[in-house]
């Protein structure tokens, strides 16, 4: 790699709504000019976690399609995704079921699964000009946070050319969205009134959780947010908030400690959806990526 830092940076993502792949902000902004760092960084991994896929059990389960299908995507032209070729990376894959079976986890590939628009959304934003050679790993339906910090210390890849990123929302309850806006004028971003002072509390909390700790205190911040009372407002589901878990454990380590973390860029979405973008670490010789 052309960079001198050990460790690459990894990002935590809020994809939002559908609408962010048809529509303008912040948030695409950010998700481009991480991607171009990451190419000229000499990328050639890209390794995922979302919030859409989720296997029952005890196990987890990696992405193997060697010719997967894209998801229906609704209130976007199809041209803005439908011609995107996506890049499955086999190779890699059996090689994160085997360091997840090391790392103590039941793991299997997943031959049939097809990709969703959680992952395959970021990455178009991401790399418009190509996707690179990715991995999707899945969530587990139990939902538990300190299983999926353990999934995340199991794959840390970062000392490699792999870039990881966990895809899912800061503050990501569809029950409290507002929905009109976007169903009568096709307008994700109109804001008739502020959003809830709830969902705007657990936003800085989430914010404080990444941007203030680090090392094993970032694991311990992060898994605790599921204790807090308004997460349950932020979040009516656990599923947009097990990517920021697995977050936690591929930057939670001792060796992590000090690392910095930023709030790059952040968009409010249907009134009360948080799509906030951070990025823990840096690259050699540049200081954070902010594209506020």
């Amino acid at each position: 790699m052309t960079q001198t830092n050990s460790l690459t940076p990894v990002h935590f993502f809020s994809h939002g709504s559908t609408m962010m792949l048809g529509e303008e902000s912040a948030s695409v902004n950010y998700w481009k000019k991480c991607g171009d760092a990451a190419l000229a960084n000499g990328i050639k991994h890209v390794v995922m976690m979302g919030a859409h896929w989720a296997t029952l059990g005890d196990e987890i389960e990696v992405a193997a399609n060697p010719s997967p299908a894209k998801s229906p995507v609704a209130y976007v032209e199809p041209s803005k995704f439908m011609p995107y070729k996506l890049n499955p990376d086999i190779p890699m894959a059996s090689r994160c079921v085997e360091m997840l079976k090391k790392g103590g986890l039941k793991a299997k590939l997943n031959e049939k699964f097809d990709w969703i628009h959680d992952t395959y959304l970021i990455l178009i934003r991401m790399f418009p000009n190509g996707c690179p050679p990715t991995t999707i790993i899945s969530m587990n339906a139990r939902y538990d946070p300190h299983y999926h910090v353990k999934v995340g210390a199991a794959l840390r890849l970062r000392s490699e050319d792999v870039l990881f990123i966990g895809t899912g929302g800061a503050v990501h309850n569809l029950y409290r969205n507002n929905w009109f806006q976007m169903l009568r004028y096709r307008d994700n971003f109109a804001m008739e009134s502020p959003p809830n002072s709830t969902m705007l509390d657990f936003c800085q909390e989430f914010e404080d959780a990444i941007t203030k700790n680090s090392g094993p205190d970032l694991r311990r911040a992060m898994t605790i947010l599921m204790k807090v009372q308004k997460s349950y407002d932020a979040h009516s589901t656990d599923d947009h908030f097990m990517a920021a878990m697995f977050v936690a454990g591929l930057c939670g380590s001792v060796e992590d400690v000090g690392t910095p973390a930023e709030l790059g860029a952040e968009d409010w979405e249907l009134r009360n959806m948080c799509n906030s973008q951070f990025t823990l670490g840096t690259w050699s010789g540049s200081g954070l990526v902010a594209a506020r």
